[in-house]
């Protein structure tokens, strides 16, 4: 198994403007319980992002040094359901489009998809508009723990299909039993260089 990633927590801020200076950035982006800080945390075996059973925990974009490398990792507010003031919740979609377009250093955006419910309407208008403004990005399907061992094949051709992918494209993880885990680390090293 693959060494966790050295993460240390760095800032969190409303405004991609004041995020810390970075080589290279991969984020993660997604609807709200989704589960993007269960997988932040898994990668590096601890517990640096807050994870919530209510959705919407994440209120700005966290970001997270990588080791001595200079590069980060960025946990973004989801998407869709979320618990929280509505002028806050407003503010969260034109944050996040200002960041995918503005920030110099992103490498690569992980659209992290509920495996167990497949891609919703939600995130398939983001996929669409990843794919409009010509962003790298890779979509990561998670919870595949919650899918039924007799399920997984029709349930993995099924979320591609929903992505407009083949199969072998969508990257399946758990962040409760480690799966996929080592394969999104190496990625990761890859797309940081």
């Amino acid at each position: 198994m693959s060494k966790p990633l050295q993460l240390e927590f760095l800032d969190a801020a409303m405004d991609v403007d004041k995020l810390p200076a970075s080589r290279g950035e991969i984020v993660f982006i997604g609807r709200s319980n989704v589960g993007k800080s269960s997988l932040l945390n898994a990668l590096c075996n601890k517990a640096l992002a807050p994870v919530s059973k209510a959705p919407g925990r994440t209120k700005a974009l966290g970001c997270f040094a990588i080791g001595r490398t200079g590069t980060t990792l960025v946990d973004c507010p989801g998407y869709g359901y979320a618990k929280g003031p509505q002028a806050l919740r407003a503010g969260w979609l034109p944050m996040l489009s200002s960041y995918l377009l503005e920030r110099e250093p992103l490498v690569m955006v992980l659209l992290l998809v509920d495996g167990e419910i497949g891609p919703t309407a939600s995130d398939q208008k983001m996929l669409q508009w990843l794919r409009e403004h010509e962003l790298p990005h890779t979509v990561v399907a998670t919870k595949h723990d919650k899918v039924k061992p007799s399920l997984r094949d029709r349930r993995q051709r099924e979320v591609a299909a929903g992505c407009e992918l083949p199969p072998e494209a969508v990257l399946w993880v758990s962040a409760d039993n480690g799966l996929g885990l080592g394969v999104l680390r190496e990625r990761i090293h890859q797309w940081l260089g």
